[in-house]
């Protein structure tokens, strides 16, 4: 069985299994990464960012070495082949999660209980609550599920079908790492900043696949287009800019604006300012367009590493 099949078949059947399973409670492998990368953190770090590069490079180079050694000692075997890589995929998505998180907070929105919202807001996103009204956590739950289809599903699908098993633990590692020390506060600085450059490199192709897919699967493609262009570049992520942009115009909403995170308030250019606010019926429409752009991103990824290993096996002939 070819690579290019092993990744269709196994990235296909990691995701079902994310459908059926979603994430354990317990004894995740993204959370053992974090702990592992925290420890390392705790031997290296120095306001440098030398140092921080040396993290990164020791936490995501080790986790693409684990892929590799694994992905060898079962490359004789395609049953073995397609189950790594459909456990490996299964470990790195979180699309099962993320939907679940957002139609929670959605419910309570519905039901007029913004103090259970409210709870459950920093389950999904880093937004302070208290800050917020239901149309405001409504907003912050559709912009969150925009940025994760790409960040929790649809990136590291890409990354699967370029490197296989090594693609998809590397992608989730420098997400990962990003989200424990790329942000921008004094520990952080210098430190993180290996971590956010290449999660800006890492997550640039799925951002864009993500945004196009939005485009040909939402219910305003014009729409979505438009914001696209108009507004994207204006957001201050160079990736969350093309997905939420292509969100707000394809849902027909206005995204961004005014955010506060722990205290500290950041006023964001308007996505789509030809939309109307969020209101919290749209909290369900955004979960059902991340679900179709996930499997549209299956169809795409595996169908591009079958192209690659069929190109490949005629240039090997």
């Amino acid at each position: 069985m070819g690579a290019g099949r092993v990744f269709a078949y196994g990235a296909a059947a990691g995701l079902i299994g994310d459908l059926l399973l979603g994430d354990p409670r317990r004894g995740h492998p993204v959370a053992a990464f974090g702990r592992a990368a925290g420890a390392v953190e705790q031997v290296l770090w120095r306001d440098h960012r030398g140092w921080g590069a040396l993290h990164t490079a020791v936490c995501a180079g080790g986790t693409v070495a684990l892929g590799s050694v694994a992905a060898r000692a079962v490359r004789t075997s395609p049953v073995a082949s397609v189950a790594l890589t459909a456990a490996a995929t299964w470990a790195v998505v979180g699309g099962t999660s993320l939907a679940r998180e957002a139609r929670t907070i959605g419910r309570a929105l519905e039901a007029g209980d913004a103090e259970a919202a409210r709870a459950r807001l920093p389950h999904l996103c880093g937004r302070d609550p208290q800050a917020l009204d239901a149309d405001g956590m409504a907003r912050a739950v559709v912009e969150s599920v925009a940025e994760n289809t790409s960040d929790a599903v649809v990136g590291a699908l890409v990354w699967g079908a370029v490197g296989g098993v090594p693609g998809l633990l590397g992608f989730r590692a420098v997400n990962t790492l990003d989200a424990m020390v790329g942000h921008k506060s004094a520990r952080y600085r210098r430190y993180g900043w290996a971590s956010a450059r290449l999660d800006d490199l890492a997550g640039w192709p799925g951002a864009r696949l993500t945004a196009v897919l939005a485009v040909l699967a939402g219910p305003d493609p014009r729409g979505a287009v438009r914001a696209w262009r108009a507004d994207a570049a204006q957001h201050p992520s160079p990736n969350a800019g093309p997905v939420e942009a292509s969100f707000a115009g394809a849902l027909g909403v206005r995204l961004g604006g005014t955010l506060s995170y722990g205290g500290r308030v950041e006023h964001r250019p308007v996505l789509n300012t030809r939309g109307r606010a969020v209101g919290t019926h749209d909290v369900e429409r955004a979960v059902r367009l991340s679900k179709h752009v996930t499997w549209l991103a299956l169809g795409v990824c595996a169908g591009a590493r079958l192209l690659m290993s069929a190109r490949s096996s005629k240039r090997g002939k």
